[in-house]
């Protein structure tokens, strides 16, 4: 079972700042070692998780598992787009969403990591979680994405 985070209107100035933030709020909510920071940032720079879809671009920022205390997921919708490295390509691309992996388990990443590519290639889901009201967006994160593993929110 996974913790959700999740966060709106936040606005950012790079992906640098996005990691930042994720490391400490993760670290904030004991989720994450006192590393989980610093190896976010270093895997990014050298495995970058930007993923352009067919209408849009999302991140999905993680790291080793060794880093994480208790599984957790952190779904941000910042205020405007964020440039992140592609992951395929040395493109950048202007992420309209990012998801923050924090999984205990390499196994669980991978599961977890194919069925938000399966779910997020889906144009009315990606569409759907962009323009939800704030009140509904972790239910319908929930709903569309993780189902039906449960999760808490916080």
């Amino acid at each position: 079972m996974s913790q959700l985070f999740v966060r709106t209107g936040i606005d950012f100035s790079s992906r640098q700042q996005v990691l930042a933030h994720i490391g400490e709020e993760m670290l904030a909510k004991g989720v994450v070692h006192d590393t989980y920071p610093a190896a976010l940032l270093e895997r990014e720079a050298v495995f970058p998780t930007g993923i352009a879809l067919e209408q849009h671009a999302v991140a999905i920022p993680h790291c080793e598992a060794i880093h994480a205390k208790s599984p957790a997921l952190y779904l941000i919708r910042p205020t405007r787009p964020v440039k992140f490295q592609q992951a395929d390509d040395d493109a950048e691309i202007d992420a309209s969403l990012i998801i923050a992996l924090i999984v205990e388990n390499p196994t669980a990443q991978l599961k977890l990591l194919r069925r938000l590519f399966g779910e997020l290639q889906n144009p009315e889901t990606l569409v759907a979680l962009l323009n939800a009201p704030d009140s509904e967006l972790t239910t319908l994160f929930q709903e569309t994405v993780l189902d039906p593993q449960p999760c808490i929110q916080n």
